[in-house]
């Protein structure tokens, strides 16, 4: 699996790294769907041995995914695989504990020690604070940001993080949280990662990125032939794409276009659609959710170099 360095971090990642959202399995919070159904836990215990064994040294997780259980699954592998060999990356503040707000400091410090423990490691390489809404005075951003640098002077965390869905948000917040990492979500599809200023901001500060939900929450891949409904605790059920015909109609017959063009890839749906963001900026990895070790073989063959010719090619059939 090729490598990254993860900006100023200096440290070297999978360019395609491991998302474990799903692996804290169905979940609602709040009276909301939150997690991913169907997922057994030897399926993800499977899936995070190969990871290692492929090359995959990246993994992320979250507090909240489901309510630990993704931690969890991760914490069970170490006689297996190695601790010291994985970047291991998790995050506070979705919780808004019983305080009712999110980034409340009592709460993200009771997390983060549950996280370790779940976790089985005195100290995660990469803490992100989840989300950037700070309170409609940002009133929650000074010890949101305080509390997460004291986790690392407390040893608990190597590096910081920032992560939210809405890149424009990261903006508003990256000068003063400092991160050594962004998590934003970004897809061949959804992406104001340029037109935000985040790629040059992060480009320019030298700092790391990790891309989520890089396949649209498995849309992308073209596998999906109707509008879909997901049961409940699947946050899938969210997405108004499920339901939009013409948008999976698009996705499929694009599919069909990347399967020609990349006829020589072993996997050339995901190598048009992964390697075209792993490639056109610097310091970038993608966090791909690999819910079993067959999916774990799909990722190990992406990573490939991809020409500028056929990223320009594959932004195009998605955004024109």
């Amino acid at each position: 699996m090729r490598q990254i360095t993860l900006g100023r971090t200096k440290t070297k990642v999978s360019a395609v790294s491991l998302g474990t959202w799903s692996y804290g399995g169905e979940n609602i919070s709040g009276g909301r769907s939150v997690g991913w159904a169907g997922q057994e836990k030897l399926d993800s215990q499977k899936a995070l041995i190969k990871a290692w064994e492929v090359g995959i040294n990246h993994w992320d997780t979250a507090d909240v995914y489901g309510d630990g259980r993704s931690e969890q699954v991760i914490g069970s592998i170490w006689k297996t695989v190695p601790r010291d060999e994985v970047f291991l990356a998790t995050k506070v503040g979705w919780d808004q504990g019983y305080k009712n707000h999110w980034y409340d400091v009592e709460t993200m410090r009771h997390n983060i020690e549950r996280s370790l423990k779940n976790l089985k490691t005195d100290c995660v390489d990469l803490l992100y604070l989840h989300h950037c809404n700070f309170g409609k005075n940002e009133e929650y951003f000074d010890d949101a940001v305080d509390v997460l640098r004291r986790f690392q002077e407390e040893g608990k965390t190597r590096f910081t993080g920032l992560s939210d869905w809405d890149l424009v948000k990261i903006m508003k917040f990256i000068k003063r949280a400092n991160p050594d990492v962004v998590q934003p979500y970004r897809n061949i599809y959804e992406d104001t990662y340029l037109s935000s200023g985040l790629k040059d901001y992060i480009e320019t500060h030298n700092l790391g990125v990790c891309y989520f939900s890089p396949l649209m929450h498995g849309m992308l891949t073209g596998k999906y032939t109707q509008p879909t409904e997901f049961p409940d605790g699947d946050f899938r059920t969210n997405i108004d794409a499920f339901k939009n015909e013409s948008i999976i109609n698009r996705f499929q017959k694009n599919a069909e276009k990347l399967r020609e063009k990349f006829k020589d890839h072993p996997n050339p749906v995901m190598h048009g659609v992964i390697d075209t963001l792993v490639f056109d900026s610097k310091n970038s990895c993608v966090l791909l959710g690999q819910r079993n070790a067959g999916q774990v073989e799909v990722a190990s063959s992406l990573g490939k170099q991809i020409s500028d010719s056929d990223i320009k090619w594959v932004k195009s059939i998605y955004t024109n």
